[in-house]
């Protein structure tokens, strides 16, 4: 898709070329999107149809309660409605179009609704089935993940692998914040076991053991619902969770995006892909600032924002 070639603007000067990145669970928050949906057409538009296609979502977007919004089944559509409504929004102001893109865990699903390779509509019939499937993997309380902080990878997988049972790395965010998954026992076993090594562990208040083999009955579930949904060619290069590179052709999408299910989340080194792609801009669209937060901890002086609402899109314009 030409991603080794400098974006020229008026010219033939070089600008700084965008990586667009669209967050995942725990982004949340009651009120999301709503100002954009006052403020912004094209946002109202995206939105719209959201409601249209998943009838009762922005009441739970914006009213909530809380703890409604943060199911799984309801916070992954309200995920992919407000970063493609950001988005949207974003270009209607006159934001340049990205040259990348990558979204961290159902993320990448909104990734490709801003490429127009995959519908909106499309979209969040997925990820509420995907959020469905992943919930009734695995019975409430048979699961956990944890967060291990200051620390390094090689660190965590080495814990992992002499803990007895089922836990495994699950998210690479940064290069000191690695997040583990697995069976609630051996979990709590092996953050018991790095915290007497030094790390510092918290535990997620998650309702699922995401990203981990766990998982497997969810990827399968949800390998029928993608065979059945057409992918286009995006307007940008994707970089994806399982390979940390980028989507060489569009037929590997659906396979990628079941892979992910219980592979590990590589942000680390998709961002830094992305930076050796010619990123040099990183704007997120949608709900929290969570990912412009981890771009700075993973690169040195970054230029990283998150758009979440009209005042954070016209300071990124």
């Amino acid at each position: 898709m030409g991603s080794e070639r400098p974006d020229l603007g008026w010219g033939g000067v070089t600008t700084p070329a965008l990586a667009a990145l669209f967050p995942g669970q725990g982004s949340q928050k009651v009120g999301m999107a709503f100002e954009l949906y006052r403020a912004s057409a094209a946002a109202k538009d995206v939105l719209d149809e959201a409601e249209r296609t998943i009838p009762g979502l922005l009441d739970i977007m914006w009213q909530g309660p809380a703890e409604v919004l943060q199911l799984t089944v309801n916070q992954q559509p309200a995920l992919v409605a407000a970063g493609a409504a950001a988005f949207a929004a974003y270009l209607e102001a006159g934001g340049d179009e990205p040259r990348f893109g990558a979204g961290h865990s159902l993320g990448e699903i909104t990734a490709h609704v801003a490429a127009r390779s995959l519908s909106l509509s499309d979209a969040l019939k997925l990820v509420r089935h995907r959020g469905t499937y992943m919930q009734e993997a695995v019975p409430p309380g048979q699961g956990a993940m944890a967060a291990v902080l200051k620390t390094d990878r090689a660190h965590v997988e080495r814990i992992c692998l002499e803990t007895e049972g089922i836990v495994e790395i699950a998210n690479l965010n940064a290069p000191e914040q690695t997040v583990i998954s697995g069976e609630a026992g051996a979990v709590a076993v092996a953050s018991e076991q790095l915290a007497s090594e030094g790390a510092r562990v918290v535990a997620l208040d998650v309702s699922a053991p995401f990203h981990c083999s766990l998982m497997r009955p969810a990827g399968e579930r949800l390998a029928d619902r993608l065979r059945g949904i057409r992918f286009r060619e995006p307007s940008f290069d994707i970089v994806t969770n399982v390979t940390a590179d980028i989507l060489g052709s569009i037929e590997d999408a659906a396979d990628l995006l079941e892979a992910q299910v219980t592979a590990p989340v590589r942000w680390v080194e998709s961002i830094e892909r992305l930076q050796a792609l010619g990123a040099e801009r990183f704007l997120e669209f949608g709900s929290g600032k969570v990912l412009s937060g981890l771009v700075k901890r993973i690169l040195n002086n970054a230029e990283a924002r998150a758009i979440t609402d009209m005042k954070t899109l016209q300071e990124a314009l």
